[in-house]
């Protein structure tokens, strides 16, 4: 009955009102995993002491929580988007094995990560600065965050297996549970309240795993008692070189895509600490204040995947054209409403954070001019859920490797060698993204043509 409710809604409802319904709980979800991000920032930096030093740490160590992140996700759209497609097949076997192998996927990854918080955190950081109080801060905060990261891994695959099946509001109520865990724990384990002991820094971190778990227990949960007909238990779970093969296809590219966020901003952190570090702690906050607009598009996304995915499992071109249309529409509506906020909010953002009056203005300088680059950029993001649909890994993660890599950092060193020689015109490096994100774009709609003619024009 599930299966034939969750058919007539994947295969019946108008795309515009099914994207809505599924996207805006996605959207909703997306923004909140950015409070994870943002949380900490803003608790740390208003320490009373070493608060700057906690927050350039904090920057340090983000890079790695964003590739954990990365490699859950990744797999979770390759999940989501194989679960879909099956469903859409009638492939009831599948979808459930599917379900089984992608667990199993989120346990190796959590045991990855778990040895690299023991024995590589350090090298990793030590990389990146040689301030020894910074240093020490970032390895306490990195290693809690890999060590306990067994509820990132598992909760980016329950997420996606809900909104696989078009329970997506379940999803995000779980998102919400950790961010408000996180939001409630963070002021008492960072600065001592309630009779908990000052921990600072590591008192961040304890608190961002334990929101992470919890948003895992409750998806768990959900998934347990909504997800009936694709539980096939421990059965389900046994690797299948097949299935893996093929959740990998399409997940690896956005496993790499998602990656390349984090390879992105450590090798930024790194031009940029060659200027100043206030540069670093700069762009470090605009990084994490922008996330909300980006991660809204990362949840449209996400919308857009499995309803293309679906209508192309069953051949409908009609559908499949709406999902793209629609996609492109609500992408752009949410980057022009992004734009206005951070250009409107740029200096009560920054007051926020207790900065000096140079990172101050540095930040809100990267705000004014980074957020330009957001119309190109959430095209870019819904191309690559399109191409993902698609089977089209590649094109998605072409477009990547050009707004995250290839274009990124040789305008940024060029950039960023104006900068030292002219220390009243740093605000130039901030050009690097807009630059790089108009050039990937005409990059995607090369790259959407091409695949449009092969996969729907000729159905």
């Amino acid at each position: 009955m599930k299966h034939k409710k969750l058919a007539n809604k994947m295969a019946e409802r108008p795309v515009k009102s099914l994207m809505l319904s599924m996207g805006i709980p996605m959207i909703l979800s997306m923004v909140l995993q950015a409070v994870y991000n943002i949380v900490d920032s803003a608790f740390v930096s208003n320490m009373p002491e070493n608060g700057e030093a906690a927050l350039n740490a904090l920057t340090l160590a983000f890079p790695m929580q964003m590739f954990m992140v990365a490699i859950g996700i990744g797999t979770g759209v390759g999940a989501n988007a194989l679960l879909s497609k099956s469903l859409g097949q009638g492939n009831q076997e599948k979808a459930t094995r599917t379900a089984g192998n992608a667990q199993t996927l989120a346990a190796i990854i959590y045991i990855v990560f778990l040895l690299f918080g023991i024995f590589a955190s350090d090298a990793y950081i030590g990389f990146q600065t040689n301030n020894e109080l910074i240093n020490n801060m970032a390895v306490d905060y990195l290693k809690i965050c890999c060590i306990f990261s067994f509820g990132t891994a598992f909760f980016a695959v329950f997420e996606k297996l809900l909104q696989a099946t078009g329970n997506s509001i379940y999803s995000t109520i779980a998102q919400i549970a950790g961010a408000i865990t996180n939001i409630i724990l963070d002021p008492i384990m960072i600065y001592g309240l309630l009779g908990c002991p000052e921990m600072g820094i590591k008192g961040a971190a304890y608190a961002t795993i334990i929101g992470q778990i919890i948003s895992f227990i409750v998806a768990f949960i959900f998934h347990l008692h909504v997800n009936k007909n694709i539980c096939g238990g421990f059965a389900a779970m046994k690797p299948s070189g097949k299935i893996i093969k093929e959740i990998y296809a399409i997940g690896l590219p956005a496993i790499i895509a998602q990656a390349l966020m984090s390879v992105m901003t450590y090798g930024l952190n790194i031009i940029l600490v060659g200027i100043s570090e206030s540069m670093v702690t700069a762009y470090g906050l605009y990084y994490k204040i922008q996330q909300f607009i980006l991660f809204a598009a990362f949840g449209l996304r996400d919308a857009i995947t499995p309803i293309v995915s679906y209508s192309h499992g069953m051949k409908d071109k009609s559908r499949i054209k709406d999902g793209i249309k629609y996609g492109l529409i609500f992408t752009f509506i949410i980057m022009i409403a992004g734009l206005l906020l951070i250009e409107l909010l740029a200096v009560p953002f920054s007051h926020i954070f207790e900065l000096s009056g140079e990172t101050e203005n540095l930040c809100i300088s990267a705000m004014r001019i980074i957020s330009l680059s957001f119309i190109f950029a959430g095209a870019n993001i819904a191309f690559q859920g399109i191409f993902q649909a698609l089977d089209g890994g590649i094109e998605s993660l072409v477009v990547s490797l050009c707004r995250q890599l290839i274009f990124i950092f040789p305008v940024a060193i060029f950039l960023a060698s104006i900068a030292k020689d002219s220390p009243n015109l740093t605000w130039i490096v901030w050009l690097t993204f807009p630059i790089a994100e108009v050039l990937s774009s005409i990059i995607a709609v090369i790259l959407f043509k091409k695949i449009y003619n092969n996969k729907v024009a000729k159905l």
